[in-house]
This record gives C-alpha cells, sequence and structure tokens, in this order.
C-alpha cells in the first residue's frame, strides 16, 4: 500500500452526474472515444451494411476524405479492432456510434461490420453521438459549438456537465458556444477554414456585425494572425476610432515575422520601427528564461 489515495480518471472518462443520468446503465459510461462501455456479456454480430442506417443525430457535417482512407487502410490489415454500436430500427439498426469506421468499411466495399445492439432512445442515440464527436475533437469549431448548444437546449445540461462528459475545460465550452453569437457568413468562414475560432473571438469584441466583416476582409486578404488580429481590434475598440484602417503591406510583414519569431523562440516577440531603423523586443520572466533565449540566439 502507497497511503495514496485514489488515482484521478483521466479526464476524457469522467462523466458528468447529468450525463450519466440520461444515458442510463445500459449506455454509460462512455469510453475515451464517447462510446458506451465494452461488457462482458457484450454480443458481437456481423452485420451486413445494407441493413445499417447512419445515425440522423450526427453532427459532423464534413469528413477528411484522406484520414478516412487511413483508417480503411488500417482496417483492411487488421480489421475493425472495435465493433460499431447499434440500435434495432425498422427493417435493421441504425448506428448510435462508430460513423467513420462504417465509412471506411463502405469505402472498403465491406459486406458486413461487426456490431454490439444496446437499446437507445432519439435522446440517447444523439448525446452519444455528440459525445463521440466531441471527445474525439475532430469536429470543427463550429460544428462542436452547435453540438454544446444542443446538449444544452436540448438536454438542459450546465457547461460544467458537458465540460466533465467531453473532457474538456468549462473555459473551453463557454468559449465555443460564444462562437455562436457571429453573423451567419463568419460562422460559414470558420467551418471553410478562412478564419480560425481565435481569429473568430478577437472579432466578437467588436460587438457589430459590420466592423466584424471588414476586419475579416483584412485577415483574409492581408493574412493577418490571430495576434495580428487582437492588436487590430483593440486599436479599434479606443475612443474616437472608426472604420478600420487597411494594414500596409510592410506592417503586415513585421507583424508576419514577428509571429514567426515567437513561433521559434516560444516568447512573445515585438518588432519596432522608426523609418528604417528599429529593434526587436524579446521580454522574459526568469533567469531560466533568459538563459533558454540565450541558448536559442548562440
Amino acid at each position: 500500500m502507497s497511503g495514496q489515495g485514489p488515482r484521478k480518471k483521466p479526464a476524457k472518462q469522467a462523466l458528468g452526474r447529468g450525463l450519466a443520468a440520461l444515458l442510463g446503465e445500459d449506455l454509460a459510461p462512455p469510453t475515451p472515444a464517447g462510446e458506451p462501455m465494452p461488457r462482458p456479456n457484450d454480443r458481437i454480430i456481423d452485420l451486413p451494411l445494407e441493413r445499417l442506417e447512419p445515425n440522423p443525430y450526427q453532427p459532423r457535417r464534413l469528413y477528411d476524405q484522406d484520414a478516412l482512407r487511413a483508417l480503411a487502410d488500417s482496417i483492411a490489415e487488421h480489421g475493425v479492432l472495435q465493433p460499431l454500436v447499434v440500435r434495432p430500427a425498422p427493417g435493421g439498426y441504425q448506428l448510435i456510434a462508430g460513423e467513420r469506421r462504417m465509412r471506411a468499411c463502405q469505402m472498403l466495399g465491406k459486406d458486413t461490420v461487426p456490431v454490439v445492439v444496446r437499446q437507445a432512445t432519439d435522446q440517447q442515440a444523439l448525446l452519444l453521438a455528440l459525445l463521440e464527436n466531441l471527445q474525439r475533437e475532430d469536429l470543427n469549431p463550429m460544428e462542436e459549438a452547435k453540438a454544446f448548444e444542443r446538449l444544452v437546449e436540448e438536454f438542459s445540461l450546465s457547461h460544467d456537465e458537458i465540460a466533465s462528459g467531453v473532457g474538456k475545460d468549462r473555459s473551453t465550452v463557454a468559449n465555443s458556444l460564444r462562437l455562436l453569437k457571429l453573423p451567419a457568413e463568419l460562422q460559414q468562414d470558420i467551418s471553410d477554414g478562412r478564419i480560425s475560432a481565435g481569429h473568430a473571438r478577437a472579432l466578437l469584441a467588436l460587438q457589430n456585425a459590420a466592423r466584424m466583416r471588414a476586419v475579416r476582409d483584412q485577415i483574409v486578404a492581408g493574412g493577418l494572425s490571430v495576434r495580428a488580429t487582437e492588436r487590430l481590434v483593440k486599436k479599434l475598440l479606443e475612443p474616437g476610432q472608426g472604420a478600420p484602417a487597411e494594414p500596409t503591406p510592410i506592417q503586415l510583414h513585421i507583424d508576419s515575422l514577428a509571429d514567426d519569431l515567437a513561433r521559434r523562440f516560444g516568447a512573445r516577440v515585438q518588432i519596432k520601427r522608426r523609418g528604417k531603423k528599429g529593434s526587436i523586443v524579446i521580454p522574459f520572466a526568469s533567469d531560466d528564461e533568459l538563459e533558454r533565449l540565450l541558448g536559442l540566439l548562440r
């Protein structure tokens, strides 16, 4: 006996009490991938793919075809290592969890797929589909935000319960939900990858759709980083500031160089220019950090 208390479970295996009650004993707790935990008495059957219909509550709309092909290659070599979870449906079965495995098997032209059958209500099927994707962290930021929104609106879950169930911080859940306050076209920009969630969170501070769109245009046209966007938004929020000024090509280049240096040194970097002269400032917080930075510079 070491005398230590019980080891804390990994965050991704934790379920809020609200989630556990909603899933019920037959479906909870989920695995780290967000699926029902396998049980000793589970009977695995080979189900014809033609009798399996997709989960209509699936929050994911976009699938990375390269990642699906990689999964298909793995299944072709090793087989389906974890059975899909399904529930009875008229004329066959409906998927609860395992959409990517199902698609990969279809890609391979397989006739059957291994499944375990569970009983689940429509709400439970939706909840498990949301959890599976949220815990895998492969939704785009807007799909994730909309999934969180459904957990709040359709299941009356708190941010704390959601965070516990999907292994994220409460602040992550709250920040994700804030993206839904953006104009629809900016939400589409995030889904399409034209701007990041970090850019979007900076834009939210403007609280004005027209100004958000104007800065979004500058982000896309000038390739502004998140840090450069935050600086631009901060400037716009100063008293007396009107429409955002177009950054000069030189300033865009300097911002890009500062971001490149920040990534290299793992520290905040400022490039200050006065005419053709200027300075590079790299602040440090301790002697150890100074030594680390000097080592990189040498």
